[in-house]
């Protein structure tokens, strides 16, 4: 498997949950820690972990990981602004880099994997995990992209990381089905769900 980087996009203030969402617990960890482990499991030369609102929290809870926390002042601004954030930080690679979310408490090292797997198989270079809305199947993160579509995406604000992935032909792109990835935690109520399922603690 090729080497690659990771950026955990964790900058969000968590508006409609009304807490933050990265702090969230699943078998006593905090949400940000446990998906940086993940990361880290798939061996990736570097994590970076973007940080906004709540972020001295958020560093705490990271605490001993060996990864690097890049302060994002500008986070209000949508997670576009964190993407173009990383790919500020990654403007001397070409490697591919995976991209992660905090609000996916089902999220395994084995998805990780597939997806960097794919990737390298991929005309492409990038995989990303399927979303169905409707009939259409979209990108969703986690996913994988060369760092030039990063930057890329960076550059537009007005069309960010998952427009430049649908834009590609699909079987130039690998699909990673996993529904039970496409559970965030936006909401109270998902949040409530999330922990009838076992797949958090209760808060």
């Amino acid at each position: 498997m090729s080497r690659h980087r990771a950026v955990l996009l964790a900058a969000g203030g968590s508006r409609r949950l009304g807490r933050p969402k990265q702090l969230l617990l699943r078998d006593g960890e905090p949400l940000v820690r446990r998906v940086a482990r993940l990361a880290l499991a798939t061996d990736a030369d570097e994590v970076l972990v973007i940080c906004g609102a709540f972020e001295a929290d958020i560093r705490a809870a990271l605490q001993g990981l060996p990864l690097h926390c890049l302060s994002h002042p500008d986070w209000q601004h949508g997670l576009g602004s964190s993407v173009r954030r990383a790919a500020t930080q990654l403007q001397q690679y070409d490697g591919p880099v995976l991209m992660l979310t905090t609000d996916q408490p089902a999220l395994t090292v084995s998805h990780l994997q597939a997806l960097l797997q794919m990737a390298a198989a991929s005309e492409s270079g990038c995989a990303a995990t399927a979303h169905t809305d409707g009939q259409a199947r979209r990108a969703g993160i986690p996913a994988v992209v060369p760092a030039m579509l990063l930057r890329q995406a960076g550059l537009r604000a007005d069309k960010g990381l998952r427009h430049q992935l649908n834009a590609l032909p699909a079987d130039r792109v690998g699909w990673l089905d996993a529904p039970e990835l496409w559970r965030d935690l936006d909401t109270p109520q998902a949040m409530a769900e999330a922990i009838a399922l076992g797949l958090l603690d209760p808060q």
